[in-house]
């Protein structure tokens, strides 16, 4: 019986391991499509293949065309652009 307790723990810590591990990019997805659609259509920066450096450039000029990003978003969009969107 103990074991079989163990056993469903073990299950269920995996399991909200996986869970938190695909958040982030959920929430970068989220997070680039409400920011970045409040200038252009999202479909704009989804058709293009970049370096991650290229995607940082872009993204900071968003920035300072008055994209409003603070530093921390900026970096969660880079990364999901870099992850999804890479050359």
């Amino acid at each position: 019986m103990v074991a079989d307790i163990l056993t469903v723990l073990l299950c269920l810590s995996s399991t909200l391991s996986i869970a938190a591990m695909q958040q982030p990019d959920v929430n970068a997805r989220t997070l680039f499509e409400q920011k970045c659609s409040i200038c252009h259509s999202i479909e704009r920066p989804k058709s293009q293949r970049k370096t991650p450096e290229q995607w940082k450039n872009t993204v900071l000029r968003m920035r300072e065309n008055g994209c409003p990003i603070t530093d921390d978003e900026a970096r969660k969009i880079i990364d999901y652009l870099s992850n999804n969107y890479a050359r």
